[in-house]
């Protein structure tokens, strides 16, 4: 079926891209299979990490289908374009049918996207990681592509305003093998595997960074185990317990 929708939105996201003057660095793109199924599992710190993950997915001339909150596709402007684009809504209170589509999404040969913490980590660590996605992988037969984000936070992220000037942001993008998911295997091992690449994937990103904080005003998007002013993981979970 053509996509009327997702390659022009593609488009449209790649020229603000060049209008923000991003630096992107993407490495590791050849990891993504240029055909058949495979879920895309990535670290979440951005409302806007599903586009980037999505860019890594473009020289292998794939697109990424995403599960995503169910009211996102409720919005009058978003609404449309995610379901032009086939992704995947998800009812927390309803979760089978969110898996299931995204099962036939699979074994039709479809890359779902799929962020296993379920929300943007205010520290900028990884979170735990749910298991539904190696359980996806395995009843599809299908593998696990691990890829890692940073810099994305600080364009828009929870608790910080949005900053879409022309500000020369490096985004930098690491993509690692394929994580094959066997049956034989428990769902929670797997998903453990896969946590332990993205964390490797991300720790790999962050050295390659180019920039560091400005000033202390700038410290706010680096984690606090690397001199940032981001809350510890620790600070978050007694917040969320608030």
């Amino acid at each position: 079926m053509a996509e009327l929708v997702y390659r022009p939105v593609v488009g449209l996201a790649q020229a603000l891209f060049k209008v923000w003057d991003l630096k992107i660095d993407c490495k590791g793109s050849e990891n993504i299979p240029r055909s058949g199924g495979a879920v895309l599992v990535s670290n979440h710190i951005s409302y806007l990490d599903f586009i980037f993950d999505g860019l890594a997915a473009l020289p292998q001339k794939r697109l990424v289908r995403f599960m995503a909150k169910e009211s996102v596709f409720r919005h009058k402007v978003s609404g449309p374009l995610m379901r032009g684009m086939k992704h995947i809504p998800v009812d927390r209170n309803q979760g089978e049918t969110a898996y299931a589509h995204a099962l036939d999404s699979l074994r039709s040969g479809e890359i779902v996207g799929v962020f296993p913490e379920a929300t943007i980590s205010p520290s900028f660590t990884l979170k735990s990681f749910k298991s539904g996605a190696a359980r996806m992988a395995q009843e599809a037969g299908v593998p696990l592509i691990p890829v890692a984000l940073w810099g994305t936070q600080r364009l828009w992220t929870k608790g910080h305003p949005r900053n879409f000037k022309r500000s020369h942001t490096p985004i930098t993008i690491r993509v690692g093998e394929a994580i094959e998911a066997s049956r034989d295997k428990y769902a929670g091992a797997i998903t453990r595997q896969v946590r332990e690449r993205v964390n490797e994937l991300l720790e790999a990103a962050q050295r390659a960074y180019p920039v560091r904080p400005k000033d202390a005003d700038d410290t706010w998007w680096m984690p606090a185990h690397l001199g940032g002013t981001a809350p510890t993981p620790e600070q978050v979970r007694e917040a969320e317990a608030r």
